[in-house]
């Protein structure tokens, strides 16, 4: 029986954490050959205030800049 331990630095909403569990099994049914029935799958989501990296709190950083932003920045091979 697969297990998955899933944990979201923030939130999520109860649509995206069922798209995620359903996109999660699917792959274990195809990859593994597993029954969807017996994917087991656990979703904790951690406040920002509880989680660090790099030496600093999640929730003390910037913002990621959105996928539009992202989009419009030019990257110079070196």
């Amino acid at each position: 029986m697969p297990f998955v331990d899933i944990r979201l630095a923030g939130t999520a909403t109860r649509e995206q954490k069922a798209a995620i569990v359903a996109d999660v099994t699917q792959s274990l049914v195809e990859r593994l050959g597993k029954p969807a029935a017996a994917v087991q799958i656990n979703i904790t989501e951690l406040s920002t205030e509880n989680y660090g990296a790099g030496g600093q709190l999640i929730a003390d950083r910037a913002p990621a800049p959105s996928h539009r932003e992202d989009a419009n920045v030019a990257v110079t091979p070196q």
